[in-house]
């Protein structure tokens, strides 16, 4: 056998179709191909093939994991349910994490720390709110307790910010359900008492 091809894909940039003896056989990415050093012209054994051929199932694989966490840092227990849910061969799925850790794209402590970034940004949330998501991302506790350190911003400073916003609502005036609904978003009763009769001390 013979690869008689190597076709760049229309449809996906930067993927080839390789060709054995004229018929469409597996494909690859571009630096998979470098990787495999495959050229027109290559004799290749049955053997040959079927390695050939489990490289493009992991390059397939590798390239979507890379395209999931390039959307937005993932922290490893959400890569390990997105293997899952993909059906990536577990063999596979270790190869994969491992070769994103060594690259730094899994790391849980950035994660953290731009989880909790974006999040100031997006707008004002308790360090309680801040706990439980972290938890749900299955990020460790240690993790979370250093990056909630290093956090300067207060829930005082959330709370006032978040008060001047809800009581620009008109369901908000009344002080028992601002204090309830801020309750709701896992900020102290007292911290949201102090704020809300602005007698804390700052």
């Amino acid at each position: 056998m013979k690869i008689t091809a190597i076709k760049q894909q229309v449809k996906r940039a930067g993927r080839f179709s390789i060709f054995v003896d004229d018929k469409y056989a597996f494909s690859l990415s571009e630096s998979a191909l470098l990787e495999q050093q495959i050229r027109i012209g290559l004799e290749v054994t049955a053997d040959e093939l079927r390695g050939y051929k489990d490289a493009s199932q992991f390059d397939k694989a590798y390239n979507l994991v890379l395209a999931y966490v390039a959307r937005r840092q993932r922290s490893e227990w959400e890569l390990r349910d997105y293997f899952r849910r993909k059906e990536i061969d577990e063999d596979a799925a270790e190869v994969i994490l491992g070769r994103l850790k060594r690259f730094n794209y899994v790391n849980d402590l950035a994660f953290a720390t731009s989880w909790v970034e974006n999040r100031r940004l997006l707008k004002p949330v308790s360090r309680r709110r801040l706990k439980l998501e972290l938890k749900q991302k299955h990020v460790s506790d240690s993790i979370i307790a250093q990056v909630l350190e290093d956090d300067t911003t207060t829930d005082r400073d959330t709370l006032r910010q978040l008060v001047d916003r809800k009581r620009r609502q008109s369901r908000y005036q009344d002080d028992t359900k601002l204090m309830q609904y801020l309750v709701r978003q896992g900020y102290n009763y007292d911290d949201v008492k102090s704020v809300l009769n602005n007698t804390a001390e700052y």
